[in-house]
């Protein structure tokens, strides 16, 4: 088997070409991104990604919840597949990296072997997972999470948006309802390039983050039901306000957050009025909230200690509040050998490094159920994401989508 060193490096010009020939589909004024989930900008996109695969050499298939998977043959087919890549959706005011930057850097890879000459020993595939983000269907990493079994596809299948679109009549309004079933394509392994989406590595001057773990994440939504009544004549002390409660609940939620910090975080992400006016104490509030820890004692507390603070909270303003959890991902701890090769990848090209905890849910994370998977890092300036001013540098991308490279190669072989 020949061995490749670290004189082979992927094209820095063209990778940052494609980061922003892509931006362009759902471009927003403040030089972010909006591309929802299975709307028009992320069919340009897609069916961008799609043709660029092709010209590459990729045999593409899309499965049944629409994601795309470019298949690069390998010397030995009988070996399943080694996966690279991430998503192509974004938050509503999301920005050109979270996402892309790793699907894009998995095209360039290939792109990199071909211009090389390179044959792999086992084969490589490409990977565009459908709603990561779960900004327009919920959950996020959608279809990954069907992919592993923890839902089945004609649930995710019909899953609504605020409109009511299931996502089975979105994707048919795209033309990305594969015929593959959910899950047909294997693999043997699975490495996910990605942002930091936080600001340790830019903090520590470090270029490459190794991941050996993720948070677990629980999702709750909260229905909130007071009384409606007028804001001039009823006394303080008789009122049944949905949003006053609300205020007190969020505040619960930051002090229980600090309380098990550092490794632990709460936000109470959205909160709608039902049938608001400026003079009309609220009666109804639906909310969501977000709990987060890499550690699985935690988050048991973080629901023990959330629910008995809005018990009481109820009681004494006298509503009722009904508090749903509709989602629990467990902590994510990668694969030791994949982690490894990460971190050697790193090492022999030259780059700075650290190991580290993703703050954030990723396709890997679930993929790591059923696979080994590991995932690489690199800083996004003040450690801003899911925002339009998301940004990185060239060479922090580069740098990530060559380690990328080599810990693909390392797992996959260069045949001789």
């Amino acid at each position: 088997m020949t061995k490749i060193g670290s004189n082979l490096q992927i094209d820095s010009a063209r990778l940052w070409d494609t980061i922003h020939e892509t931006a362009k589909f759902g471009a927003t004024p403040k030089g972010g991104v909006r591309r929802l989930t299975l709307g028009p900008e992320d069919k340009q996109v897609r069916d961008w990604f799609r043709e660029r695969c092709e010209a590459a050499g990729l045999e593409v298939h899309v499965d049944a919840l629409g994601s795309m998977f470019g298949l690069r043959k390998g010397r030995d087919m009988s070996k399943p597949p080694i996966g690279l890549g991430s998503h192509l959706d974004t938050q509503p005011t999301g920005g050109k990296y979270d996402g892309v930057l790793g699907t894009l850097a998995a095209l360039e890879v290939v792109r990199t072997l071909n211009d090389a000459g390179i044959e792999t020993e086992t084969p490589i595939c490409i990977c565009n997972w459908t709603n990561e983000e779960g900004s327009r269907f919920a959950p996020a990493m959608m279809a990954s999470a069907a992919y592993v079994g923890d839902f089945t596809t004609d649930d995710i299948l019909s899953r609504r948006d605020a409109e009511g679109v299931t996502v089975a009549q979105a994707l048919d309004g795209i033309g990305y309802r594969g015929e593959t079933p959910v899950g047909t394509q294997k693999f043997s392994g699975f490495v996910e390039l990605h942002i930091e989406q936080g600001p340790i590595l830019e903090a520590e001057n470090k270029t490459i983050g190794v991941v050996d773990s993720g948070q677990g994440v629980l999702w709750y939504d909260g229905k909130i039901t007071g009384f409606e009544s007028h804001a001039g004549s009823t006394p303080m002390p008789l009122r049944r306000d949905a949003l006053a409660t609300l205020s007190e609940i969020v505040l619960a939620m930051e002090a229980i957050a600090r309380k098990h910090g550092p490794k632990a975080v709460g936000t109470v992400g959205e909160a709608v009025i039902a049938n608001p006016s400026r003079n009309v104490i609220p009666g109804e509030i639906a909310f969501t909230v977000d709990c987060r820890s890499a550690d699985a004692a935690i988050m048991d507390a973080l629901d023990k200690d959330l629910r008995s603070s809005i018990a009481e909270i109820a009681a004494r303003r006298k509503v009722d509040v009904q508090f749903d959890l509709i989602w629990r991902k467990p902590p994510t701890h990668f694969d030791p050998r994949l982690v490894d090769a990460v971190e050697n990848a790193a090492k022999m090209l030259g780059y700075s490094h650290r190991r580290i905890t993703s703050g954030a849910g990723h396709d890997a994370c679930n993929l790591n159920t059923v696979m080994p998977a590991a995932m690489v890092f690199v800083p996004c300036k003040d450690g801003i994401s899911h925002n339009e001013l998301e940004d990185a540098t060239q060479p922090d991308c580069a740098a990530g989508a060559n380690v990328l490279m080599h810990t693909v190669l390392a797992l996959a072989g260069v045949a001789s």
